[in-house]
């Protein structure tokens, strides 16, 4: 999958997590999950528009079982919310850029 999108490892996951000063949103996606292509496209979008308020990155779960397990990544797309370096919370069944934007409260700034 062709991203602009900052990818992570099992390596530097949580190290990238503690480093960032605003939230960070979390693609856990896989290449064979069809679902996952189309929400990738939406968060490219999205990271156009929220700019330096948000970060988002992705982790490829096939290829990353420690985070996978760590934060017990059973479905496909998932998206998870950290702030501070600590996990915050899931956010799912969401498709669309301006839903996503509605779940973390950024249609409103």
């Amino acid at each position: 999958m062709n991203s602009t999108l900052p990818e992570l490892d099992d390596d530097g996951f949580e190290k990238a997590m503690a480093a960032s000063n605003v939230p960070v949103l979390v693609d856990f996606w896989s290449p064979r999950c069809a679902p996952c292509h189309a929400l990738g496209r939406e968060l490219e979008k999205l990271a156009a528009e929220v700019g330096d308020r948000l970060l988002i990155i992705k982790i490829n779960v096939d290829e990353n079982p420690l985070t996978r397990a760590e934060y017990e990544i059973y479905h496909l797309p998932a998206l998870g919310l950290f702030e501070n370096g600590a996990f915050v919370r899931f956010i799912g069944g969401i498709g669309k850029k301006e839903a996503i934007k509605a779940a973390l409260g950024l249609d409103r700034t």
